[in-house]
């Protein structure tokens, strides 16, 4: 495989050992397995350990970033772009959730902090969370996102009429993984119900009609089952991880 953007794997919790595509020599590894505090949350001393270790790595790169249980890390990526970007995720969560400590990111609270914090930003659009979860968002913030929630992608509506003549700058997408269905992704979080392909044919659309700069990819199995378990969900993880990186690098290329 032949790309010139740069691939990124952070390495928090040794899942990727059994994944075949991070074996990929394109792919550059940053262990983090050795920093505390940062599992759904991260504390300040964390996050100070996390942007001097992140940072000889470029935002406008494709990121893998472990499990959900690290998405927040879109919000560290994000806040390097110093041009007006809009924002694409692909998430069976809003991650909208007000803070519940101070000073703490967390993983379901990370779309708001980049709503409310990041100046650079000009939509951001959500794709694939439950019409359930979308409801519970406090009319403030649901007001300043669009949505595409998984009824509408059931329902084939089309991206360029809702979300793409909103966007006139670049994009950055994020995609966790537990916006699929679980034969296409085996997440420790709860899943939706787009298929792999669904998935890639809104990414398609998006790569035709936007510049990407950046894309990140989270939702990894948990690394805590047994050997066999691990085996089974692992190599449903990375079939989809492996597709996602070529089609990828692909347009990237293209």
């Amino acid at each position: 495989m032949i790309t010139k953007q740069p691939i990124i794997l952070l390495n928090f919790t040794g899942v990727y050992d059994y994944e075949v595509f991070a074996s990929s020599p394109c792919i550059t590894h940053v262990d983090c397995r050795d920093i505390s505090g940062v599992d759904c949350y991260c504390d300040e001393e964390a996050r100070a350990e996390l942007r001097r270790r992140l940072a000889p790595y470029p935002a406008k790169a494709l990121h893998f970033i472990d499990s959900g249980d690290f998405h927040y890390l879109t919000e560290y990526w994000v806040s390097r772009l110093c041009e007006p970007f809009s924002l694409i995720v692909f998430d069976h969560h809003p991650d909208m959730q007000q803070p519940q400590w101070e000073g703490v990111v967390s993983c379901g609270g990370w779309v708001a902090d980049v709503l409310r914090n990041n100046p650079f930003v000009c939509n951001i659009i959500v794709v694939g969370a439950s019409d359930e979860l979308i409801a519970q968002i406090p009319d403030a913030l649901r007001e300043k996102i669009v949505f595409y929630s998984q009824s509408e992608i059931d329902h084939h509506r089309a991206w360029p009429s809702k979300a793409g003549s909103l966007i006139h700058e670049p994009v950055y997408i994020s995609i966790d993984k537990d916006v699929l269905r679980k034969q296409d992704a085996v997440t420790d979080w709860s899943n939706g119900d787009m298929t792999l392909l669904q998935l890639q044919a809104v990414l398609r659309i998006i790569y035709a009609h936007e510049r990407v700069i950046g894309v990140d990819i989270t939702g990894e199995c948990s690394a805590s089952l047994d050997y066999l378990s691990e085996l089974k969900s692992a190599a449903v993880d990375n079939r989809a991880n492996e597709e996602l990186m070529r089609m990828i690098c692909q347009h990237d290329c293209g």
